[in-house]
């Protein structure tokens, strides 16, 4: 079994910046100009499946709207949750929880945000949204639009990166990537297509 992924990161919001995890923001002016640019060339998409919070479904039911695909809400592909520090940006954090900022930056699997969601939790829902996709979406071509965070865990599987280098990936906003996934053996594999598309 296969399916083809393409991976879009939603474009800047309303807030524009720091730890938005599970934050629902609208998107922007530039936002949606953004999203719309990286999808102006036709791809052969079949269905398109969206994190349900705003700033990735508005953009997809547009798009949905407008190719006449059919679009499905898939809450596994929600941002990370950075619990107490959502809201807050680096800079802010720099001042008062330097220490945890670094270590969460140096091994961010190995120190959680206070209240946040573990890395490896994350990774898990992920990979599990991944896994049911593939089974059930069998030889299309499948638009996800998500967040920066899942993307980076899908790709870090895809190269086989090491967990402690997850954060290296640069995820722009309306960045798209493009992933075959499948099975082999039971077992999930990811191989990156593209990277940008």
């Amino acid at each position: 079994m296969s399916v083809h992924l393409d991976l879009l990161r939603h474009g800047e919001t309303l807030s524009n910046g720091g730890f938005r995890g599970r934050l629902d923001d609208a998107l922007s002016a530039t936002g949606w100009q953004q999203l719309r640019a990286a999808v102006s060339q036709d791809a052969p998409w079949q269905r398109i499946v969206s994190s349900p919070l705003r700033r990735c479904w508005g953009f997809a039911a547009e798009l949905a709207h407008q190719r006449q695909l059919p679009l499905e809400p898939e809450p596994d592909l929600r941002e990370l949750d950075f619990g107490e520090w959502e809201g807050r940006t680096a800079a802010e954090l720099m001042a008062d929880q330097s220490d945890a900022l670094s270590r969460f930056w140096r091994d961010p699997y190995g120190f959680t945000p206070p209240g946040g969601e573990l890395l490896v939790a994350f990774e898990t829902r992920i990979l599990a949204a991944i896994e049911r996709l593939a089974d059930r979406c069998t030889g299309e071509r499948v638009l996800l639009v998500t967040h920066a965070g899942v993307i980076r865990v899908v790709l870090a599987r895809a190269r086989g990166m090491p967990r402690e280098r997850l954060l290296e990936f640069e995820v722009a906003h309306a960045a798209l990537f493009g992933l075959g996934a499948g099975f082999n053996d039971a077992t999930l594999w990811l191989e990156e297509r593209c990277s940008p598309c």
